[in-house]
């Protein structure tokens, strides 16, 4: 039987990263193209009056052990700098800075490298950190942009942490770190049951979005006791559902019997935005209205516009906990002068987590622990956004927390695990 691992840890709590121990091994890494302009530790992100922080809860002995290697460890960060992205790379880029300024890592530079976001941006942006000596990538933001850099640094034999969205590309070389909805769809699913929520309706676009999570759906809810009563897919280009979803509430039936039910006591809603706004109006003219049914929902509505939707008040869905990554965007808006994209912690956590690996791999091999075993490392890691860790598909799973709107509010209504032991869904 495999030995555990103990739980390794990068949780930003007033600034400070927590590190328990781990079994790093060694480390192949990274690579990025592009401005050759390099970020050190030893170089502030922007701003005045932050401070470096240190690490806490080390192993016995660990403290005394970590000393400085005898070469910096470089690692590549590939964003869109350039380009109609540009603001959020740059903001990316910022977040990922202030990690290493947060964790005063002097032996360790991070190589910025301008994808400009296209697919050739990103293979010259892997090439040149690679021939720089990138040692991990973090990185690429978009799909084809991944698929490029993945290629290039599969051939060199570098690992990839990228921020894309797009599940296919997980695998080999490659870890995925974006907001994914697998996670997702199984905690809002656990959570309903535990509501004794037994019969849910499903409406889902027929896109690639709409199919993996009704998939998903599936199986969360076989899998905890819910029934599927009712489905409505529906093509994404149709612009007003209203009327198609009269037969999907037994709108006529109940008009006839006052006294049926609604057929469902949940609705699972994998849309985001307007449109999810738009079917839970429709879903109330046909008396389906938020205090007699819950709709339910993915991380697509873990956005404060969201929350001002007038048809969206009492929706509840599974995200990453707000309460974690509070810190984080206090310390970037102090820094930068504005609030961060919702994007941004994952490059914080990123390049947090290079660090982490590069620390206990130079304590315990003498080379960064980026190899793909440290990567998978099953207990995981906990950041800004709370614990997550790979699945050997390269997909990232979270620890979520459920979220309600509410007042035009998103409330916590059951909070994020803190480890993956026992975890419920």
């Amino acid at each position: 039987m495999r030995q555990k691992q103990p739980l390794s840890i990068l949780i930003l709590c007033t600034l400070l990263f927590v590190l328990s121990a781990c079994d790093a091994t060694t480390g192949r890494a990274p690579w990025e193209t592009g401005s050759k302009e390099q970020t050190t530790a030893t170089q502030p992100p922007q701003a005045a009056g932050t401070q470096a922080t240190s690490l806490e809860s080390v192993p016995p002995g660990l403290d005394q052990q970590i000393s400085a290697p005898k070469e910096v460890t470089k690692v590549a960060i590939l964003l869109p700098l350039t380009g109609k992205h540009s603001a959020m790379g740059q903001a990316m880029l910022q977040a990922a800075q202030l990690a290493l300024f947060d964790l005063n890592e002097s032996d360790f530079e991070l190589m910025p490298r301008d994808t400009g976001g296209t697919a050739q941006g990103a293979a010259q942006a892997a090439t040149s950190a690679i021939n720089d000596g990138a040692r991990l990538i973090l990185g690429p933001l978009f799909a084809d942009a991944v698929r490029s850099a993945k290629s290039v640094a599969a051939q060199r034999n570098v690992n990839v942490i990228a921020f894309s969205t797009d599940w296919t590309l997980g695998g080999g070389n490659t870890f995925l770190m974006g907001f994914m909805p697998f996670s997702q769809v199984e905690r809002i699913s656990s959570f309903a049951a535990s509501q004794n929520i037994r019969n849910v309706g499903l409406i889902a676009p027929r896109d690639q979005y709409g199919e993996i999570a009704s998939s998903s759906f599936d199986q969360a809810a076989q899998k905890n006791g819910i029934t599927i009563s009712q489905r409505f897919r529906f093509n994404p280009a149709e612009r007003n559902l209203t009327p198609l979803l009269k037969d999907f509430t037994q709108f006529e039936q109940r008009e006839m019997d006052p006294t049926a039910p609604l057929p469902w006591q949940a609705v699972f809603i994998p849309v985001g935005g307007q449109q999810a706004d738009a079917i839970a109006g429709s879903l109330s003219y046909y008396g389906a209205t938020h205090n007699k049914v819950k709709k339910l929902g993915t991380g697509l509505w873990d956005d404060p516009r969201v929350a001002n939707l007038p048809h969206m008040q009492g929706a509840w869905f599974a995200a990453p906990s707000p309460k974690s990554r509070q810190t984080f965007e206090r310390k970037y808006s102090s820094t930068y002068g504005a609030a961060p994209p919702r994007l941004a912690s994952l490059a914080y956590d990123a390049a947090a987590l290079a660090i982490v690996l590069n620390r206990m791999g130079m304590t315990s091999k003498g080379q960064p622990a980026y190899d793909t075993a440290s990567i998978l490392n099953p207990n995981g890691f906990a950041g800004v956004d709370g614990i997550f860790r790979f699945g050997r598909n390269g997909i990232v799973q979270r620890g979520l927390a459920v979220l309600e709107i509410r007042q035009r509010r998103v409330i916590e209504v059951d909070p994020a695990p803190r480890t993956f032991q026992n975890l419920g869904y």
